[in-house]
């Protein structure tokens, strides 16, 4: 039983007995403990249209609310007229056995069942290694990705990149002259446009010593070669940089692939039979200004070469197709600019832009000590991904890169995440996971039966139904972590459930105390255990068992 759903139960009921149709309500815990557990507005939401003061709406309804006075204890009217709700002591016990039967399942729902999303994350074109902004990209996708599973969905990871283009014939170029530089010719000129990073000496260096100098004589074939080799190199590296962080994707899609399969082309035809494009200046112009927006703007410059504009209507197009119910892009700031272009062709196209969910994080700054890092001790420009994933570990990255609200820009503290203490909000989860998994097998080697039935109802204290409740609120949390697509809102939560434990363990002895009452504060723990590894595994970070 969720409060929550027990609730919302009781003012339905009483709107019905009243032939009231509403639902503009919110149900939510007041800020102030003292008002009770949960707290609603009904009253006031209801005032307009009843023509009613609050507190006299919030009268009438409280005098036709039933429920049991076993999981209800008080409903009172505070301020203007919010409802507030005070459940029993005794109930909070009484849920915490569903946790321990869920195990593992705790916290998921079927409420997406029967519907998929797809959601696109990381789609860093192969010319290079992640950095932190694509670190952040990939964390809050993935965990999104994780949060829609347990939630019931059918969920397709992708990636989505371009092996083509103007990019990577500058990939080419620069590990082209790279390799002839290291063969001896020191000063072959560098690319203007060229990738300045170490890793373009290294791939040149591969080169040499698997094939020496048979493509230096920079024909199409050896460009072609080099182009390929750059290519499987950049995505062998970034794929096993997203390994380390324990990111995956269930569908690689090249942009290219849309030209090869006609896709491209059938857009333009479909989009010139609509009306929606027209030639200037020698250029392919989409008419965005008879949808709705202000400017047109260019998708087929009059070089012959698209914009990013074109490929990515045809790609959603495409996503659109394959049957998906939602379509989830995870963006940079620098991609805010065509969203709204993208959207209203496909709205024009027949398609339902209101399920497309674009999420736009900011950016990563690295700070130490207050200051800003600009060096990396391995390339000497720039903190790679994989610097930061050697210099803290997977785990802290990770929970680091998420642990913000994606619409805010990141300080990502070094000095923080070095830290081994309550002060680094990862040791901290982990160690209450640890602890507790100390806690159960000191029991196990002194013989306790884990397994007995445990009575629930003797935990009364306020750090035992302090930390029951922080238990209770986890699928709500999950729930709204999923819908709001905000993955710091289940960090958040789980920072103050290993608060709640942490305060629990120093004022609750667990073992050696009445064994009635040893088993019933056991099972509490291993509540907590198993409600932070569910949520951690949704972070997709490690719940050690030692630490």
């Amino acid at each position: 039983m969720e409060l929550k759903d027990y609730t919302k139960k009781i003012i339905e009921s009483a709107l019905n007995k009243a032939g009231i149709s509403f639902s503009d309500y919110i149900i939510e815990e007041p800020k102030n403990p003292e008002f009770g557990d949960l707290s609603s507005n009904i009253a006031m939401t209801l005032a307009k249209t009843l023509k009613k003061a609050p507190r006299t709406i919030a009268e009438e309804l409280i005098k036709s609310f039933e429920f049991d006075n076993n999981i209800i204890e008080e409903v009172s009217i505070a301020g203007q007229g919010f409802i507030n709700f005070k459940f029993s002591k005794k109930i909070y016990p009484l849920l915490l056995s569903s946790v321990i039967e869920e195990k593992e399942n705790y916290g998921k729902n079927n409420s997406g069942e029967g519907k998929r999303v797809n959601v696109e994350y990381v789609s860093v074109n192969p010319t290079g290694l992640l950095h932190l902004g694509h670190g952040r990209n990939a964390c809050i996708g993935d965990t999104i990705a994780n949060l829609y599973k347990w939630n019931g969905w059918d969920v397709t990871r992708e990636y989505y990149f371009n092996n083509a283009g103007n990019q990577m014939k500058n990939l080419a170029l620069s590990i082209y002259a790279r390799y002839r530089q290291q063969l001896g010719e020191t000063d072959f000129p560098f690319p203007e446009d060229g990738y300045h990073g170490e890793y373009i000496k290294t791939i040149a260096a591969e080169i040499i010593e698997k094939y020496g100098s048979q493509y230096q004589n920079g024909t199409d074939d050896d460009l072609n070669f080099i182009r390929k080799f750059g290519e499987n190199w950049c995505f062998d590296k970034i794929k096993a940089t997203l390994k380390r962080l324990n990111i995956k994707q269930d569908v690689f899609f090249n942009e290219d692939s849309l030209y090869h399969d006609g896709k491209i082309d059938k857009l333009i035809a479909d989009l010139k039979r609509l009306d929606l494009v027209y030639e200037k200046d020698g250029a392919l112009w989409l008419a965005l200004s008879k949808m709705g927006l202000k400017d047109d703007r260019v998708i087929v410059k009059s070089s012959g070469e698209p914009t990013y504009r074109l490929p990515d209507i045809a790609y959603h197009r495409d996503k659109f197709e394959r049957g998906f119910d939602l379509l989830i892009d995870i963006f940079g700031a620098d991609h805010i600019a065509t969203i709204p272009d993208v959207l209203a062709a496909i709205k024009y196209l027949g398609f339902d832009s209101s399920k497309v969910r674009v999420l736009i994080h900011q950016f990563v700054t690295l700070t130490e000590n207050g200051e800003q890092v600009k060096m990396s001790k391995r390339t000497g420009k720039s903190y790679t991904l994989d610097d930061l994933l050697d210099e803290v570990g997977e785990d802290v990255v990770r929970f680091f890169l998420i642990m913000r609200g994606i619409s805010t820009h990141l300080e990502f503290d070094l000095g923080l995440a070095r830290e081994q203490s309550e002060k680094n909000p990862v040791f901290y989860l982990q160690y209450a996971h640890a602890r507790i998994c100390s806690v159960l097998d000191l029991a196990k080697e002194r013989g306790i039966n884990l397994d007995r039935k445990p009575n629930l109802s003797i935990l009364e204290n306020n750090y035992e139904i302090d930390l029951i409740k922080k238990i209770l609120k986890f699928k709500e949390t999950v729930t709204t972590a999923c819908d709001k697509c905000e993955p710091q809102i289940l960090a958040d939560y789980l920072r103050e459930l290993a608060n709640a434990f942490h305060i629990f363990y120093h004022e609750c002895r667990i073992l050696g105390v009445e064994e009635e009452l040893q088993t019933a504060r056991l099972n509490l723990a291993l509540a907590t255990k198993i409600t932070l590894k569910n949520g951690l595994s949704i972070l997709g970070i490690n719940a050690p068992e030692r630490m």
